[in-house]
């Protein structure tokens, strides 16, 4: 199932932003072949939360594809990662610089091996330029891309990290992006190539407003809470049992908004006449707009808003959108049987394909549960498996 069907992926990574690459691929029909050292990916070990002694944290970024873990310290280990690059289309690594190179597998080698290789590597700052021998972490990205200088209730208060560790999760994406359009290329051309992306790269992609903003005015953009950098009013606001987004963002949304809160007269306010106005008084607005939002619940103003046609939501709590019916309908939630967890939940694959949709339908594997299937179809006897295992080049699952 999936687009890509037949795509044979070796993921070399660990922790997230790899594994986010790998994971989307998985989803989308390619047979991901996550290798891990003989300790386990470390996400293994981000415990707690932990569900039935799995950590929580690899079942979800793991699932859909097959599991084997060698010590490369060991040269028969290096060997069979060899084996698995030869006929390889993708290999996904996110070690430190000239890690790859130490164990005799560095791009210009394996593009000897393997002309139609897809050499993707995800780093913290890229493998060119001065940063490029640092180690990456989200939280550095995301301080240095100037996403925690706009993010946060206001000016002057302390920088705040988005929750999710975005850099991450978007370089992995994007990562999976790259992937896919060398990879057409590559079955056209019969020629791989690198594809290189980072943490840093993948959090200054996420500025493009605020970026356009300083481009254009030589300002510093500030963070605004929820509020929008260009329009207004966008955000979120009180009410009388939470928040609720409210998303009147042009003339024709300002007017709906002031016929549903019952409040035409703000129309004729010079302050709020146009956008421009409503931007560069937008703390009296919002103030004015809480006082009218914070009458009713945010059930029935979301009954209103949308009579209305005005765009609105709920700011919900994460265990509140798992349980979402749109959430749900669009098979975001979904469910796998693992052997030792039971039955796990995950995120689901959130790009829909009509003819050929991607699935989750494995769990994340063991430590080294594939192994031995691998190595036989590599053409290894069991004797040799069983040779490795000895060896210690192969970790065997228990």
């Amino acid at each position: 199932m999936g687009p890509l069907k037949g795509m044979k992926v070796i993921e070399l990574a660990h922790i997230m932003a790899g594994p986010v690459c790998g994971m989307m691929l998985a989803d989308m029909g390619a047979d991901v072949i996550k290798v891990e050292k003989p300790t386990g990916d470390d996400s293994r070990r981000f415990l707690p939360p932990a569900i039935e002694g799995e950590s929580a944290a690899y079942l979800m970024m793991n699932r859909n594809k097959r599991g084997i873990a060698l010590n490369l310290k060991d040269p028969d280990a290096v060997g069979i990662l060899r084996r698995l690059l030869e006929d390889a289309d993708v290999v996904i690594e996110n070690y430190r610089m000239g890690t790859m190179e130490k164990l005799g597998l560095g791009y210009e080698t394996l593009r000897e091996i393997n002309p139609r290789l897809v050499y993707c590597e995800i780093s913290g700052f890229g493998r060119t330029g001065p940063y490029a021998s640092r180690g990456g972490f989200d939280l550095i990205a995301q301080g240095m891309s100037g996403l925690m200088s706009i993010t946060g209730e206001g000016p002057g208060r302390p920088p705040v990290k988005p929750g999710a560790p975005i850099t991450d999760i978007t370089a992995g994406i994007l990562a999976a992006m790259g992937c896919a359009a060398a990879y057409a290329r590559a079955r056209e051309t019969g020629q791989g190539q690198k594809v290189d992306t980072s943490l840093f790269e993948a959090g200054i992609t996420l500025t493009y407003w605020q970026s356009a903003i300083a481009f254009a005015t030589g300002q510093t953009p500030e963070p605004q809470g929820s509020a929008h950098p260009l329009n207004a009013p966008y955000q979120a606001f009180r009410t009388a049992d939470g928040w609720i987004n409210v998303g009147a963002a042009n003339q024709t949304n300002w007017l709906r908004l002031l016929e549903v809160i019952g409040a035409p007269e703000l129309n004729e306010d010079p302050r709020f006449a146009s956008n421009h106005d409503r931007m560069q008084n937008l703390g009296v607005l919002v103030e004015i707009l809480n006082g009218h939002l914070s009458a009713r619940t945010t059930e029935e103003w979301l009954g209103r808003m949308e009579a209305a046609g005005l765009p609105a939501g709920p700011v919900l709590t994460i265990p509140q959108m798992h349980a979402d019916p749109q959430a749900l309908a669009r098979e975001m939630i979904v469910e796998t049987e693992h052997p030792v967890a039971g039955p796990v939940k995950a995120i689901g694959l959130p790009v829909k394909f009509s003819e050929t949709p991607g699935q989750v339908t494995q769990p994340a594997p063991l430590l080294g549960e594939h192994g031995p299937e691998i190595l036989a179809s590599l053409g290894y006897s069991g004797a040799d498996i069983e040779a490795f295992r000895v060896s210690g080049a192969l970790v065997m699952p228990t």
